[in-house]
C-alpha cells in the first residue's frame, strides 16, 4: 500500500535522468493550473459532503426512527441505488442537467453526486444503536420528532457524521467521469480531469507528472490519516460488516 505513494514522492523530486531536483514540485506550483483545479475539487467535495451529511443524516434518522407505512419499502429502494453504477445513468443524467441549464457549472456537477445509497444506511445504522430510553426521555420534555434530531441524535452521532463525511470528500475528489462529461470550460475542471489533461501534453515527463500527482493526492492524505480513527469507530457502533 505505501510503496506506490513512495515511489510517486520519489519520482517527483528526480529529474528523468535520476537527479534529486525540486525543480518539478516549483513548475507544478507555478506554471500548471494545479491550484485551479484543486480549488475546484475543495469546492465541490465540501459542497457536497455538507448537503450529504444534512439529507443522509435526515434520511438516516426517519429511517431508523420513525413508523411510516412502506418504511421498509424505501429503505431497500435506498439500498437498490448501491448497485447502479454511474455509466449506466449518465446518458439520461446528462440530459437533465443539461435541460436544467447546468452544464459548466458547480451545481451540476455537485447535486448528481448527493444522492447515492450508502450514507443513508450508514446513519440509519448509527440510529439504530441509540437507546430508545433517550427517544423517549426526549419526548417527555416535549419534542418534536425535529427537536429530539438536534438534541438527541444529532450529539452522540459524531464518529458516523465523520465517517460519512470522510467517505463521501474522498469520494468527491476522486470525481472524474462526471466532471468530464459535463464540463468543456477547462477553468471548471476538477483535479482528476486537469490531471488527465496534464498527461496528455507531458506524457514523458514523469516528474511533472509525478509531481502534480502528488499535490492533487495530498489533501486526501492529510484528511484520511486524520480522521481515519472516526471512520473505524462509526463501523463497529452501525454494524455494518
Amino acid at each position: 500500500m505505501v510503496s506506490p505513494l513512495l515511489i510517486m514522492v520519489l519520482q517527483s523530486l528526480q529529474t528523468d535522468t535520476g537527479e534529486w531536483t525540486l525543480e518539478n514540485l516549483r513548475f507544478a506550483l507555478t506554471d500548471s493550473q494545479v491550484f485551479r483545479w484543486l480549488l475546484n475539487s475543495l469546492i465541490v467535495s465540501v459542497s457536497s459532503t455538507v448537503l450529504v451529511l444534512v439529507i443522509h443524516s435526515l434520511a438516516g434518522y426517519a429511517l431508523a426512527r420513525l413508523r411510516f407505512r412502506g418504511r421498509e419499502m424505501v429503505f431497500l429502494g435506498v439500498a437498490a441505488t448501491m448497485f447502479v453504477s454511474l455509466p449506466v445513468v449518465l446518458v439520461p443524467l446528462f440530459v437533465i442537467v443539461r435541460e436544467m441549464g447546468l452544464l459548466n457549472s458547480y451545481v451540476g456537477i455537485v447535486v448528481p453526486t448527493l444522492f447515492g445509497g450508502f450514507a443513508t444506511i450508514l446513519m440509519r445504522q448509527f440510529f439504530l444503536t441509540v437507546p430508545k430510553e433517550l427517544e423517549e426521555a426526549a419526548r417527555i420534555d416535549g419534542c418534536g420528532h425535529f427537536q429530539t434530531f438536534l438534541r438527541v441524535f444529532l450529539p452522540i452521532a459524531k464518529p458516523a457524521f465523520v465517517s460519512v463525511a470522510v467517505i463521501n470528500f474522498l469520494a468527491s475528489w476522486n470525481l472524474f467521469m462526471w466532471p468530464l462529461t459535463i464540463t468543456s470550460d477547462s477553468s471548471l475542471w476538477v483535479v482528476q480531469v486537469g490531471i488527465t489533461s496534464f498527461q496528455t501534453q507531458y506524457q514523458s515527463s514523469w516528474g511533472y507528472m509525478m509531481a502534480v500527482t502528488f499535490l492533487s493526492a495530498l489533501p486526501t492524505l492529510v484528511v484520511f490519516f486524520i480522521l481515519q480513527r472516526y471512520i473505524v469507530a462509526s463501523l463497529k457502533t452501525s454494524g455494518i460488516k
